[in-house]
């Protein structure tokens, strides 16, 4: 059964694609897990945990809102 991609994650993928980021640098400059990035951008976490979005929207540059809008 398909798993459907999360707002977010196809949020946190869009903005990381803009910086010519990659998981593993995302991963590092927000220093959250790697397969936390990838679990969030294929919807395997649909709803990551605030702190964690908090982190990795401060390492892309953008505002919490920006990532849940």
């Amino acid at each position: 059964m398909p798993k459907n991609k999360s707002a977010i994650g196809e949020k946190i993928r869009k903005y990381r694609l803009q910086k010519e980021l990659s998981q593993d640098k995302l991963s590092k400059a927000a220093d959250v897990a790697f397969h936390t990035i990838v679990k969030i951008e294929s919807g395997d976490t649909p709803n990551p945990t605030i702190g964690t979005v908090k982190k990795i929207a401060a390492a892309l540059g953008v505002s919490v809102d920006e990532l849940l809008k």
